[in-house]
């Protein structure tokens, strides 16, 4: 019954109606391939050989395991403020109706801007892995391809997001699950290619190589490899039946953590030493050193670059395709609450967000344009002021949530009628907090630890810190905002 009025509530009712709502089109097997797509990319494919050659296979492995706890209590917040207030862009509403409207405005900026400039990203790591292939065709020729097929996808209907994101997905689980079952055959010798069995987890300084401190260093680079898992939480105002839906692809996530992740860690592991000068190449640009091509050609499987290649070159596309639509819903969402101007939330027939759609296009491909001229020094510190908003977005989840069971039991709600409650309250947000902040904080330790502090190296990891606050005291001060009262907090479904 609650579903059926929130879809009416939802769905065009009139014509003037129909510019100003999206549409409920997204399946369950679309969100639980949303919430998968946006943990598996090249954090696992490229920079787990980098993680492995810090910290050593033990070290690695650890630091995927707290990076998975943060990222657990994290979407189990999400999911119980999602299920049960189900809106588009919700980090900045959730933030904005429970928290401060002035910290919702900061969140939702920074969060349309972070993925504009991912969508960016995307493009340019998509013209570098094409010259693998076609090594004389102009980068900017792949980028503008890609860019017309990721803006035809979102802007048909919400539907083709999903779709294309299911299948982009499907690719990549394919590919590990290929790669796990490899892995596992050469470790116990069934399959020819590797002698060893479990011997380089004892290697030298193995499995910690350099103990505590270079798990944290190492974690902060896992960190940014798991961003990307709260798209679900974004699409949850499109989804059918987001009471059942939500809860159930964000309770898989962090199963889907352990195995995909940490299994295919301790596979790198045993089959590759931490020694391998191999593993600090793993890069875009040097796509035939990915551990995971590593780990093939060791299997004696010839073809593993270029079909290695190809799975990362979806994976890029996936992030592109979904940074492009939730940067799309977040400035949506910013229109439509007056934070943005308000030609913002316009939609068209199809339920989606075209002029949100047009303008994070348009800005992607500013920043991408940035990329091509000079050395590059303004995309760098583009990327660099995106690179905190993950965290920033993460903790303002875990922030939310705490005011949203606050302010529910202050307004004489019975806990048991949410339609998903979050396990270990409020340990679970207060422990997701705090390894944000010391990951986020950790950024770039290393400028601290030297001789002389770096204060170059610091302007640039942290830009992202006083841009959010800027966003943060500017709307304060303009708007004059408060802390919203926990009696006056809105549980409004629009």
């Amino acid at each position: 019954m609650q579903n059926t009025a929130l879809k009416r509530k939802t769905q065009k009712t009139n014509p003037g109606e129909k510019h100003e709502h999206l549409e409920r089109k997204l399946k369950t097997r679309h969100l639980s391939m949303i919430a998968i797509g946006g943990t598996i990319g090249t954090g696992l494919f490229l920079a787990s050989g980098t993680t492995i050659h810090d910290a050593g296979p033990g070290g690695a492995i650890a630091a995927y395991l707290i990076a998975g706890i943060m990222v657990y209590f994290i979407m189990t917040s999400l999911a119980e403020m999602a299920a049960f207030i189900p809106i588009s862009g919700s980090f900045s509403t959730y933030t904005s109706r429970f928290v401060d409207p002035a910290l919702g405005f900061a969140v939702g900026w920074n969060y349309w801007y972070n993925n504009a400039v991912i969508l960016a990203l995307e493009l340019s790591s998509a013209s570098l892995i094409m010259k693998y292939w076609l090594p004389t065709i102009p980068s900017i020729i792949w980028s503008a391809t890609f860019l017309v097929i990721i803006f035809g996808l979102n802007v048909l209907s919400v539907k083709g997001y999903g779709e294309s994101e299911f299948w982009f997905s499907i690719i990549k689980v394919v590919a590990i699950i290929i790669f796990i079952v490899v892995g596992i055959l050469m470790i116990f010798e069934i399959m020819s290619g590797h002698t060893g069995g479990f011997g380089n987890l004892k290697l030298g300084e193995a499995p910690f190589k350099g103990g505590l401190l270079s798990i944290f260093s190492v974690f902060m680079v896992v960190g940014f490899a798991f961003q990307g898992t709260e798209y679900v939480g974004v699409a949850a105002g499109e989804s059918e039946n987001p009471e059942k839906n939500i809860p159930k692809a964000i309770k898989q996530i962090f199963w889907r953590i352990l195995l995909f992740y940490v299994l295919a860690i301790f596979i790198i592991g045993c089959l590759i030493s931490y020694k391998d000068p191999n593993l600090l190449s793993s890069d875009l640009t040097n796509i035939a050193v990915s551990p995971f091509t590593l780990v093939f050609k060791h299997a004696g499987l010839a073809f593993a670059a270029s079909a290695m290649n190809a799975v990362i070159l979806t994976s890029v596309l996936s992030a592109g395709n979904s940074a492009l639509y939730v940067g799309s819903r977040t400035l949506w969402v910013l229109g439509k609450e007056g934070k943005a101007p308000s030609f913002l939330k316009r939609v068209n027939n199809g339920g989606v967000p075209v002029s949100a759609l047009a303008a994070t296009t348009f800005v992607g491909m500013l920043c991408f344009l940035t990329s091509l001229f000079g050395d590059g020094t303004v995309y760098s510190w583009l990327l660099n002021a995106a690179g905190l908003s993950g965290y920033l977005s993460w903790l303002s989840i875990s922030v939310a949530h705490l005011r949203f069971r606050k302010a529910y039991i202050a307004q004489g709600r019975d806990i048991h009628a949410l339609p998903y409650i979050a396990k270990w309250f409020p340990l679970g947000p207060i422990l997701a907090t705090i390894l944000c902040l010391i990951a986020m904080l950790g950024t770039n330790y290393g400028a601290f630890s030297g001789g002389k502090i770096d204060w170059y190296g610091i302007l640039v990891s942290y830009i992202g810190l006083p841009l959010f606050l800027l966003g943060y005291f500017g709307y304060k001060i303009v708007k004059k905002s408060k802390m919203v009262p926990l009696q006056e907090a809105d549980f409004s479904r629009e």
